[in-house]
């Protein structure tokens, strides 16, 4: 059985909300979820089975998701080298010099970011529903919702969310609306701002590392990628995997972009046997 418990940590000028499972003295791993995604788009069964494993995880809520810091609509302030330093922010909360890093979409960014400019404090790398961001990969194939002006009601927040979730996933034959309406109305109600969780995001300033790109990547490295991705189409994982030396690709069948649609049992073992053979 595995133990969890959940705080607001001060990070800088900022409150993160960070939940931890597993035993403290067990390798850590810090899962760092997508753009607009707070810590509950890391499924909970993913969690425990991770730190069953041997592991201590780590999921948060970055700014404006959940429960942590929200920042005004329209003006979040911060860049994806402020969310890396938030990540490093509670991994020095936590005493912890270095740790495995599972991130998602942006959070494979941020990952990257956290690879290439703080190598010492990262073990080993799993990026999922990742990009390069080379020019010639395919566009997306859907398209989402146009971002709001403001969101009135908790209704609109919902109805959005979805529809941006359809164009990430509505390939794949595990898009079951309903399944995905509950899940986005528990996310929903429980953001501080979801008008910000939202809005802001897609706002912030994008950075590069500074230590290159990444071909310049030296940990072990293992690439997820969903098959009907419709935000980053397959071609996309095959780069990042293509790209960064010695890494490996799983693709996980039937999978749109989000985890909302992945078989936890197609991805879960694949990451903890790469958890595994990065520790020894």
């Amino acid at each position: 059985m595995t133990t969890s418990s959940s705080a607001l940590l001060s990070v800088g000028d900022i409150d993160l909300c960070v939940e931890t499972s597993g035993d403290p003295r067990d390798p850590p791993v810090l899962l760092i979820a997508g753009m607009s995604a707070s810590m509950l788009w890391w499924p909970v069964a993913v969690c425990e089975a991770i730190a069953a494993a041997g592991f201590f995880v780590i999921r948060f809520d970055q700014r404006d998701t959940g429960v942590s810091t929200s920042f005004p609509v329209g003006r979040p302030g911060y860049s994806t080298a402020n969310l890396a330093a938030d990540a490093l922010g509670i991994c020095d909360s936590l005493r912890l010099d270095s740790v495995h890093v599972v991130g998602h979409s942006l959070g494979s960014g941020i990952a990257t970011i956290l690879a290439l400019d703080h190598p010492e404090r990262v073990r080993s790398l799993t990026l999922m529903g990742a990009s390069t961001g080379a020019a010639d990969l395919p566009p997306a194939i859907g398209r989402g919702p146009e971002l709001p002006d403001g969101v009135a009601s908790r209704s609109a927040a919902i109805e959005y969310l979805l529809e941006d979730t359809r164009a990430c996933d509505g390939l794949s034959p595990r898009f079951d609306e309903d399944r995905i309406r509950k899940f986005l109305v528990s996310d929903v109600d429980r953001a501080v701002d979801i008008a910000a969780t939202i809005s802001n995001p897609p706002g912030m300033r994008f950075v590069s590392p500074e230590g290159g790109d990444m071909t310049a990547i030296a940990h072990p490295t293992l690439v997820v990628h969903g098959e009907l991705d419709s935000l980053f189409p397959l071609a996309h994982g095959e780069a990042v995997a293509h790209a960064i030396p010695g890494a490996s690709l799983v693709v996980l069948p039937g999978a749109g972009h989000t985890l909302l649609t992945a078989d936890t049992w197609d991805f879960t073992p694949p990451v903890i046997g790469h958890l595994r053979a990065a520790e020894r």
